[in-house]
């Protein structure tokens, strides 16, 4: 059986370059991978799932079948959409450190309510400040200590447009099996749910950004859930 080809997809609210590691390792380990780019939230003014899970499987077209399709953080609620698009492509999705689908509700509807109104109480003219900006002094420095690998993820960050975070994600059900990858506290809750739809799950204890910091043992937990996914799927 062929090597699972995984596609790294970033959350939208950061940049490729989070999984560019882990894609080199796990090319090292036999597989194909690649860690495209979502359109930038900033080109688009309305009907924002659409707009990325039609450009995303534009992207991909020419890339064949096989696919495991692994979203990071708020690239998980893009998944089913994108799955949808790439048909029988996809051979499976792993959920990794990600808010799971939300058909009907909008990101602001899945955070926290402090954090809701924190941002919304920061927002300028339509926008909110970049990812990096959400945080206290300091925090970012925590979970990327190394300063040019920190600079590399922050040069990738932009203000995001308030609309996106107020957009209800459409209902487009999750056809491929699925799988969790947990890297921090923060994703227990989704993390438990996972375990109750019955799907594979490893969780690492890591943090939120280990793809940057972490990337082995991060890219060999998905080696593991994705040959778990492609087994039952040929089983």
């Amino acid at each position: 059986m062929a090597p699972p080809r995984f596609v790294l997809l970033h959350s939208p609210l950061l940049g490729p370059m989070t999984w560019q590691a882990v894609a080199a390792d796990l090319v090292r380990r036999g597989n194909a991978a690649e860690a495209p780019a979502w359109a930038p939230l900033s080109s688009i003014a309305e009907g924002f799932y659409q707009d990325l899970a039609d450009g995303m499987a534009s992207t991909l077209a020419a890339t064949g079948g096989g696919l495991v399709l692994v979203g990071h953080s708020g690239a998980g609620a893009l998944l089913p959409a994108l799955a949808d698009r790439l048909g029988a492509s996809v051979a499976g999705v792993i959920f990794a450190d990600a808010i799971l689908p939300h058909p009907g509700r909008s990101w602001f509807d899945t955070a926290p309510a402090e954090m809701r109104e924190r941002l919304r109480a920061g927002a300028l003219m339509g926008e909110l400040p970049a990812w990096d900006e959400w945080w206290p002094p300091g925090a970012l420095e925590r979970l990327v200590s190394d300063p040019d690998l920190r600079a590399a993820l922050v040069a990738e960050l932009e203000p995001l447009p308030l609309a996106y975070f107020e957009e209800p994600a459409p209902a487009a059900p999750l056809a491929a099996p699925a799988a969790y990858l947990q890297l921090s506290g923060a994703y227990d809750d989704e993390g438990k749910v996972a375990g109750r739809y019955g799907w594979p799950l490893v969780r690492l204890p890591l943090h939120h950004l280990a793809m940057l910091t972490n990337p082995e043992p991060v890219a060999a937990a998905l080696d593991s859930l994705a040959a778990r996914l492609t087994g039952a799927a040929n089983g």
